[in-house]
């Protein structure tokens, strides 16, 4: 494997913002049903981190829009 792909993300490359943004409000809703948030901490984080997915799909260029391209030598 090439260290240009690893450091370009290879097959996760540019799904970085969109794997975050699932993980962080599965853990919010993780968080409300285990009992450590209320309802409103809950609903913050979710549609702040909804917010920043549908920023990032906004601002998304072609299919495949990367802004982590590493130059070849």
């Amino acid at each position: 494997m090439r260290m240009s792909k690893v450091l370009s993300g290879g097959f996760f490359a540019g799904q970085r913002t969109y794997i975050i943004s699932g993980v962080g409000i599965l853990s919010a809703i993780t968080a409300y049903l285990v009992g450590d948030e209320n309802v409103f901490t809950t609903m913050n984080s979710i549609f702040t981190l909804a917010g920043i997915y549908f920023l990032r799909k906004s601002t998304q260029r072609g299919k495949n829009a990367n802004s982590r391209k590493i130059p070849k030598r």
